[in-house]
């Protein structure tokens, strides 16, 4: 089952954090292999600067795909003020052999 993280910074200190974090959160995401399907920032308005991230992942079950959520570089750093898992069904657009 895909699982979308729907993660929004800490206003203030999280921009920082995820400069500070940035090398080893990508490290992270490209580890994961076949179970990472995408993934991208949220932006401000203007487009000049990150406030969150979206990132879909494939995962047994909610129990998985949290363990994954909390192991990210910007979840342990403190970049997120909140992250919140959905399962998620990739409709249109999706990759072959993704559903």
């Amino acid at each position: 089952m895909l699982y979308a993280f729907i993660c929004t910074d800490k206003p203030g200190e999280g921009l920082s954090l995820r400069a500070q974090n940035r090398d080893q959160h990508l490290a992270y995401l490209d580890s994961l292999g076949p179970v990472m399907k995408s993934a991208g920032p949220f932006m401000n308005e203007d487009g000049s600067e990150p406030r969150g991230s979206l990132v879909i992942v494939e995962a047994q079950n909610m129990t998985a795909a949290a363990e994954i959520a909390a192991n990210d570089p910007y979840a342990i750093a403190g970049v997120f003020e909140s992250v919140d898992i959905r399962p998620w069904k990739w409709l249109l657009g999706a990759p072959d052999g993704v559903s």
